[in-house]
């Protein structure tokens, strides 16, 4: 009786518009407090244990390394070299959208980060180019979705640390969906280009490529150094996450000498804005967990899935399915905090790899960062863009198309994301 209750609250609280980081909290506390055999207690000690993790200190330094980017003017640096790359074809400025986007994805691990950088750049530079509105802010929030699919991750190391996976093979096995998914963008951005005589800039010379090339160099060698770092095992994913962030400083401060003192408190204040509210969320979302491991949900759900799901790939459609509603309205981190210890048992029940599944999870809940409601992602690119979120969402979905065919190739045809890190470091699996 009192979980149907909790489900219904659950559903209320979300629909009368409380942040879910709150609606997961009050429904753990309310929960447990209903619970005889669980004391009051836990709900503040889960909390807190759910926080007690080296791995977390990756979270708030990867957005600090985005948005020392952000306010370094390094973003503006890949732009310029993006479009030295493919300006010249057709849609040009689109195409270096999703470039710079897959550049920054190397670094940063937050598309939100992403989104709010570029976005304030490039956007009003689509619109001055003669590009709609509504497609200059639906790539820009789609593209952004590379963020947490090519390394670093701040999703995948959340991953590592629920299921005990190595961040190094996550990390490798992101990097051809992510390629897969840019590419995919781009041809669409093609087709759209044509048929709307989106504009070009003059193909540059080799001497400007050059020049863009050497002047970035600083910012491209950062994912470089990271993801080899921690394949290799130089450093952890939190030591990576620290280097980036002292690295982007160095440079932005003494190579670019964009980065200023005073930049500082605005750059903290943003970066524990946006960490506090994806780390409480993970802290209310173990205590939920707490009340769904009483309830025996993970048992139930094993059960539920091996007498009526047969199939191993009919199981993968309904967790795509599912994750692709649950990115509706939570974000990542707290949705696999809760989902994960229940659906992983069930995936290795079905020779389903603890690795495999945290790709496809992460790719299905990028989805989420631009659908509504929550579509963090595409509020934030609507925003900048002026846009109402409806006609912002109907310019996003040629490109969620993109990401959703990638996840299904991926799902059913695993080879294509373990081909790279097999060859590479093949010790990893």
């Amino acid at each position: 009786m009192i979980g149907s209750i909790l489900v219904v609250l659950f559903i209320l609280l979300m629909l009368i518009g409380i942040p879910i980081a709150f609606v997961i909290g009050i429904v753990a506390m309310i929960g447990i407090f209903n619970v005889p055999y669980i004391p009051e207690v836990t709900v503040p000690v889960k909390m807190l244990n759910g926080l007690d993790s080296f791995v977390l200190i990756a979270v708030p330094l990867f957005i600090l390394a985005a948005n020392l980017m952000n306010s370094g003017q390094i973003s503006q640096k890949l732009i310029n070299f993006s479009l030295s790359i493919v300006g010249h074809i057709r849609g040009g400025l689109a195409h270096a959208n999703i470039l710079v986007s897959m550049i920054f994805a190397g670094v940063s691990g937050a598309s939100q980060a992403d989104t709010a950088g570029v976005g304030k750049i490039l956007i009003p530079n689509m619109k001055k180019q003669g590009y709609d509105t509504e497609n200059a802010v639906g790539i820009t929030a789609a593209s952004s979705t590379i963020g947490v699919i090519i390394p670093p991750s701040i999703p995948m190391i959340i991953y590592a640390g629920l299921t005990n996976v190595s961040v190094g093979a996550l990390f490798m096995v992101g990097i051809i969906p992510g390629v897969l998914v840019g590419l995919g963008m781009m041809i669409i951005v093609y087709v759209l280009a044509l048929k709307r005589n989106y504009p070009t800039y003059q193909k540059a010379s080799m001497k400007n490529f050059i020049k863009q090339f050497l002047d970035t160099i600083p910012a491209l060698m950062t994912p470089v150094i990271l993801i080899g770092g921690i394949v290799t095992g130089i450093f952890t994913a939190t030591e990576a996450a620290a280097f980036a962030s002292l690295y982007t400083v160095l440079v932005g401060m003494f190579y670019y000498k964009t980065l200023k003192i005073k930049d500082f408190p605005k750059i903290l204040v943003d970066t524990l804005t946006l960490s506090s509210l994806s780390l409480f969320a993970l802290a209310a979302a173990n205590a939920l967990g707490e009340l769904m491991s009483y309830y025996q949900l993970s048992i139930w759900a094993e059960q539920f899935f091996t007498n009526n799901i047969g199939s191993k790939w009919l199981f993968l459609i309904i967790i795509i399915g599912f994750f692709l509603f649950v990115g509706t309205f939570m974000d990542a981190i707290p949705a696999m905090i809760l989902f994960i210890p229940v659906i992983l048992p069930v995936a290795i029940s079905f020779d389903v790899s603890p690795i495999l599944l945290g790709i496809i999870t992460i790719m299905t809940l990028a989805v989420g960062l631009v659908t509504p409601p929550y579509g963090l992602c595409l509020l934030l690119a609507a925003k900048i863009g002026k846009l109402p979120v409806e006609r912002s969402f109907v310019a996003v979905v040629p490109y969620i198309t993109v990401v959703l065919v990638v996840l299904l190739v991926i799902a059913f045809i695993p080879g294509v994301a373990f081909y790279l890190p097999e060859l590479i470091s093949p010790n990893l699996f």
